[in-house]
């Protein structure tokens, strides 16, 4: 018998470089997970593009459900965790 996978759903912490473009992945299939590699061709999901403001620290959603994407806003703490 298989155990399911769970879903990582915290967020990721990144350093971004001001004016630089990153590709946030919105399906969570990507295997370079929080950005896009491409893996939605075929679904109804497409990667956000976010452009770095200013050289920072940011951190971006795992979970899919923020309401900011592609930055976490907290939800991920609302979820239900499975036990």
């Amino acid at each position: 018998m298989s155990e399911s996978i769970e879903p990582v759903i915290n967020p990721i912490v990144f350093d971004v470089e001001k004016g630089r473009d990153y590709f946030w992945c919105a399906c969570g299939l990507s295997k370079t997970q929080p950005f896009c590699d491409g893996s939605h061709k075929g679904s109804e999901f497409s990667p956000k593009k976010y452009t770095a403001a200013r050289n920072e620290r940011v951190w971006f959603c795992l979970c899919k459900k923020t309401k900011h994407a592609p930055l976490c806003d907290g939800t991920h703490n609302k979820l239900e965790k499975k036990a």
